[in-house]
């Protein structure tokens, strides 16, 4: 097996990390060294992990200058070991089943070409079918022999003709591809071009040649599909669909709805000509009919949800960064 780092950055989330740090400590397979990089403005998170008896690891707490998701994982990888070969990154707030380290590093081993190696997030509430006769409703989505239901906004994509053509994973020429969650629980390992920041792990040489982005400020919604990219244009990325965890979305520490808004609209552009320089005017015009059309579903959920405040502010968000990216010159 290869020697192996964690890098956790985490952000006012003291008993979400210990969660973290108790599944990770029921691991087969145990990280060489585990480095916490701690942009909290309290001491609650250092006190708390100082009260237990951790394994391998090193706590930063860092200054405002390297604060924000991508400072602060540029920063974990400079303290990273020469001796480790695969760097891994989890979420403060996500749960490890006790093999998730062990089928991560096999895929590895299984797939020498990798440069990276992506996790699968267990989501209880989505009931995955094994497909038979190979027959699916309109609202359905089969992969691999497996199938789900489409939510409300990729049934009326789909009814309009704009839903993705590629694999989950694999974003298309308009962007608004699928994500890993579309990946079925199968066990099997998917070759991709993206992955969820959350679990993600890379060979430790390509984290020392691409950085991340300082772009991406705070929160830094989007900013693992722009390391992944590029990656890919170096080599393979896969997932392996037995790697898997849960993620708890962990309210604390998340931007507001307005601003969530804002970053899913203006990062999303950012990402998406980060791999389509040149796309042609039918290939624009697509991206942003999805775009308004998914800040409009958005608004809709102001009539059809008890949450209608985050509904109204993210959708008001997603409409002004939808604004302010169209004036720019990409």
């Amino acid at each position: 097996m290869h020697s192996f780092s964690l890098i956790i950055c985490t952000y006012q989330r003291p008993y979400a990390l210990l969660k973290l740090l108790r599944s990770i400590g029921e691991q087969k397979l145990y990280p060489y060294e585990i480095i916490i990089v701690d942009g909290s403005t309290n001491l609650e998170s250092k006190n708390l992990i100082a009260e237990y008896n951790f394994r391998n690891i090193e706590y930063y707490l860092v200054a405002e200058k390297d604060r924000g998701l991508t400072r602060q994982r540029n920063f974990g990888i400079e303290k990273i070991s020469r001796d480790s070969l695969i760097i891994c990154f989890l979420d403060d707030d996500v749960v490890l089943q006790p093999d998730y380290f062990e089928k991560l590093m096999e895929t590895y081993e299984n797939y020498p070409d990798a440069l990276g190696v992506g996790g699968y997030i267990i989501e209880e509430h989505i009931a995955w079918e094994k497909l038979e006769n190979d027959s699916t409703d309109f609202n359905e989505f089969e992969f691999d022999g497996w199938k789900r239901k489409l939510g409300s906004r990729n049934v009326l994509r789909k009814k309009l003709n704009l839903l993705s053509d590629r694999h989950p994973g694999i974003m298309p020429e308009f962007s608004h591809g699928f994500s890993i969650g579309f990946l079925p629980p199968s066990g099997k390992t998917y070759p991709v071009e993206y992955f969820m920041g959350c679990a993600m792990s890379f060979k430790a040489p390509v984290t020392k040649r691409l950085k991340f982005s300082d772009y991406f400020e705070g929160y830094g919604l989007y900013e693992d599909l722009d390391f992944c990219l590029k990656v890919a244009k170096l080599g393979p990325l896969y997932v392996n669909t037995a790697a898997k965890l849960y993620h708890h979305h962990e309210p604390s520490g998340r931007p507001n709805q307005f601003k969530y808004g804002k970053m899913v609209s203006q990062n999303g552009k950012y990402v998406w000509r980060l791999k389509y320089l040149n796309p042609k005017l039918s290939v624009k015009l697509k991206f942003y009919i999805i775009s308004i059309l998914l800040a409009l579903v958005r608004f809709g959920n102001v009539f059809n949800t008890s949450k209608q405040k985050e509904a109204f502010t993210e959708a008001m968000g997603r409409f002004y960064g939808l604004l302010i990216s169209s004036r720019s010159k990409s």
